[in-house]
């Protein structure tokens, strides 16, 4: 008999959600980086096991937004949590609950959906701390289960899964069983760019990006892209690009290398900085960077 279920992944900022999506599914579907606010959109990993599929579904972290887009991901992340079926509930393993994880909490009190509790990055605790929030956490609430986990080392992972597999009902499955993800190929290639340049640049400028891409032409064992990256400001577009274009050939041969991966094919990278200020501050500006709630 298949079974299947929609399990909704959330918390926090950088407490390592994507990274725990990504090693349940072995594969790298999510970008993930060490700055907060790093995933925007849903996405819906997919593992298909025996008679069981899992859909993942990774959400933005919730935090106080600050501007139009961040308003945009605190909705993404709380309509996600109530489209699924049970909940991971990702939260750092040496903090007790704050008042995101309260809230959260909240929710699924008041909906009933049983939710599943990953106390990740134990390996940068003591067992005696790591005891400590699992207590604090058993005082709020009745979890499924606790599973303390280290996402980034691949650590006890399975654990999560298999806590996931006892609440999954009967059904047919929702997509097909060689499929990880529902993500278009165009816009995960967008994200593997915004990935890069988060990881090549500091302070606020990585926020403010948005990757469009213009051209996508699969001719085989060759892919051709043209993307466009908007920032925020003129002297934002210069630190991208960099002296002599350097910035920008770094962030584009870094994202060659995992698009390659990703598409199994040669990949030709053509890419351009452009400005749109305050984009992230206007519903229209983010709206046309496609960041809807449909």
């Amino acid at each position: 008999m298949k079974r299947t279920g929609f399990i909704s992944i959330v918390g926090r900022p950088n407490v390592g959600k994507s990274t725990l999506l990504n090693s349940i599914l072995g594969e790298k579907i999510a970008i993930v980086s060490s700055k907060p606010q790093t995933t925007r959109n849903r996405i819906a990993g997919i593992e298909t096991r025996g008679e069981d599929q899992f859909v993942f579904l990774d959400t933005p972290g919730i935090f106080k937004p600050q501007n139009s887009l961040g308003d945009f991901m605190v909705k993404t992340a709380n309509s996600t949590m109530q489209e699924g079926d049970m909940v991971i509930l990702v939260a750092d393993a040496g903090y007790a609950p704050g008042d995101v994880e309260e809230g959260i909490i909240a929710y699924l009190k008041k909906s009933g959906t049983p939710a599943i509790l990953a106390l990740n990055k134990v390996d940068l605790y003591r067992r005696e701390k790591i005891a400590e929030t699992i207590a604090a956490y058993a005082a709020t609430h009745n979890f499924e289960a606790v599973v303390p986990i280290s996402a980034k080392k691949g650590k006890y992972v399975d654990e999560v899964l298999d806590e996931c597999s006892k609440l999954l009902r009967e059904g047919d499955w929702f997509y097909d069983e060689d499929m990880i993800t529902d993500q278009p190929q165009r816009q995960m290639v967008a994200e593997i760019i915004r990935e890069k340049i988060l990881r090549t640049l500091d302070k606020e400028i990585p926020h403010g990006v948005a990757i469009v891409v213009e051209e996508y032409r699969d001719e085989g064992s060759i892919v051709r892209i043209r993307a466009e990256i908007f920032c925020e400001k003129a002297s934002h577009k210069g630190i991208l690009v960099g002296k002599n274009g350097e910035t920008l050939k770094r962030i584009g041969s870094y994202a060659r290398e995992d698009m390659e991966k990703l598409l199994d094919a040669q990949v030709y990278l053509n890419l351009w900085v452009k400005v749109k200020e305050n984009w992230r501050d206007s519903a229209r500006g983010i709206l046309n960077f496609g960041y809807t709630e449909e």
